[in-house]
């Protein structure tokens, strides 16, 4: 994809949604990192579900830390993988107690190194909690980046330094949004929404579905 081709592909998602947010809910830094730890192979609908009382009694690492495993996976045992994510972010607590006074450290190595943060947590704390330029590559940006042409790679980290290499300046705090959003509910996986897509002209994804069907029923 050109250059002004990527500019006008973020410049049109960002008319559409201008203030781009995670959709995964929380109060305060520390539940950002708790909700995006639960939400690895889990729907951020499934992690609200489960941290909407959770997070009402439990707002700091020593809280999360007292409430001890069992506790924790009360609240959170209709989630994916909830008795490992339970021990990591009890696990994650003790650190952050222990370590950096009870704060979300702002350093991408630092939330690396705790239980259960890989790359793409800390891209996305550092991203929503700190401002940060970071590119958070799940499925649907690594999705999205090779169907569309924006930036292909072969592995997660690939498409990462793609985005960072390509990303225009006005939109590189809220890339990561705009294209989760769109991986999510138009650039599907299985059927993308092309149809309806407000960039579908810049993508290099063929065929487009949706697309000759709609010229037919509009020659009909």
């Amino acid at each position: 994809m050109k250059k002004a081709d990527i500019f006008e592909f973020f410049h049109r998602l960002a008319e559409a949604n201008p203030s781009p947010e995670t959709e995964l809910h929380f109060g305060n830094n520390y539940q950002l990192l708790v909700a995006v730890v639960l939400s690895a192979q889990s729907t951020d609908v499934g992690v609200n579900r489960a941290t909407r009382l959770l997070f009402e009694v439990v707002k700091t690492p020593a809280q999360m830390v007292a409430l001890g495993v069992d506790g924790l996976k009360q609240h959170i045992k209709t989630i994916g993988l909830f008795n490992a994510k339970a021990k990591n972010v009890i696990a994650l607590s003790k650190i952050l107690v222990a370590e950096h006074c009870g704060e979300v450290p702002a350093d991408r190595d630092a939330l690396e190194k705790l239980p259960g943060v890989g790359r793409k947590t800390a891209n996305v704390v550092m991203n929503c909690a700190f401002g940060a330029e970071t590119f958070a590559v799940d499925t649907h940006i690594f999705r999205v980046g090779n169907r569309t042409g924006l930036a292909p790679g072969k592995t997660p980290l690939a498409v990462e330094k793609q985005l960072e290499a390509k990303t225009p300046a006005p939109f590189r705090v809220g890339a990561h949004h705009w294209l989760i959003l769109h991986g999510r509910y138009i650039c599907k996986a299985r059927k993308p929404e092309c149809w309806r897509c407000p960039v579908a002209d810049l993508c290099s994804f063929r065929p487009k579905s949706g697309l000759q069907s709609d010229k037919q029923q509009t020659k009909d």
